[in-house]
């Protein structure tokens, strides 16, 4: 499928109104976001084929990597939230993509006043990133937006993410996925996979993944279902149902596969720019400033393990377990007891 990406992506897409559907498009960004967007140039813009927005918080000074970054509008955009003293690594393997990319950076190096441009990008394939010379433990942040769903090898590009990032590191991507596994003559069609559909992962599938390539707890930030806007396509697809998912990854060894209670809680100081009010790690937890809140033992870790913890103050340790923590499922699977039975023997 690399050439059929390649022929889509450099040769029949001139632009991001030339797709046939709307699953490559952006939910509305927030207000700092949108004033960075408007300084990037009219012809990056227009090249961009993403599903998301994978702008996570506290990037001052971070070194990021983004897998699949075509003309860039991404990595600009990154490029000016992490500031002069970070920097931003854009890879793909479509030249015509990378060539726009390339043609601007001094115009973006100007726009945010930098002294030197803090962008590079490489020609290569997300899935080998151990080719390009990225060492182990190196990033801070990884991003991708609408890519992986194209990648003939998702494990790899797991893996090998898994691989780059520092401990306490976090990837936050954006991606197309689907309620069900997609069908083989569906996957083979250039049209559909070009369109980021039919080289989706039923999101079961992405999770199970995920926890194989060293990834156990992934965390949904935001999702929307996708209308695709397309009779032809939708009715070729039906009845399979898409979605655009944002999830973060934190490399962390040892999280547990259930929300574990260990009588931990945290509290939000309040201090992360454009998050005065509340943080949101993930779509299901969010975090008043000043408000002390408890957390189960994986949570506790992704805040305290990572670029997060000095905005938090922290509570408890992990010497005394309470079981599941309530609300998060996962409950006792035993039947409760009603009286005390009757001894038996077996």
């Amino acid at each position: 499928m690399y050439d059929t990406v390649k022929t889509y992506y450099g040769h029949e897409l001139q632009g991001s109104a030339d797709l046939k559907t709307n699953a490559c498009c952006s939910t509305q960004p927030p207000e700092h976001i949108r004033h960075f967007l408007s300084q990037l140039h009219s012809e990056v813009r227009n090249h961009y084929y993403g599903c998301g927005l994978v702008c996570p918080a506290l990037l001052e000074g971070a070194r990021v990597l983004d897998l699949g970054c075509g003309a860039g509008r991404d990595c600009y955009l990154l490029s000016a939230l992490v500031g002069e003293r970070g920097s931003v690594l854009g890879i793909d393997m479509t030249e015509q993509q990378l060539a726009i990319a390339e043609r601007y950076r001094d115009f973006h190096r100007d726009a945010f006043g930098h002294a030197a441009s803090n962008v590079d990008f490489r020609l290569g394939y997300i899935e080998r990133l151990d080719e390009l010379d990225i060492p182990d433990a190196s990033v801070d942040v990884i991003v991708s937006n609408c890519v992986i769903n194209l990648s003939p090898d998702k494990r790899r590009v797991l893996e090998q993410a898994f691989r780059v990032l520092k401990p306490g590191g976090e990837m936050y991507f954006s991606d197309v996925y689907a309620d069900r596994r997609i069908p083989d003559d569906l996957r083979s069609d250039p049209e559909l996979y070009g369109e980021c559909l039919s080289g989706a992962l039923y999101w079961n599938d992405f999770l199970a993944l995920a926890r194989q390539s060293g990834f156990s707890d992934a965390r949904l930030v935001d999702d929307r279902p996708l209308a695709l806007n397309a009779p032809e396509l939708e009715a070729r697809c039906e009845p399979i149902r898409f979605y655009s998912a944002t999830y973060r990854l934190f490399k962390l060894h040892g999280l547990e596969p259930a929300c574990e209670d260990y009588g931990q809680a945290v509290r939000y100081r309040g201090t992360i720019t454009h998050n005065a009010a509340m943080f949101a790690l993930d779509k299901h937890h969010h975090f008043d400033a000043g408000r002390t809140v408890p957390v189960c033992g994986n949570t506790f870790r992704m805040l305290h393990e990572s670029r997060f913890s000095a905005h938090f103050e922290f509570y408890g340790d992990m010497s005394r377990h309470y079981g599941i923590f309530p609300g998060c499922g996962g409950g006792l699977p035993f039947e409760p007891l009603t009286g005390r039975p009757a001894p038996s023997c077996c």
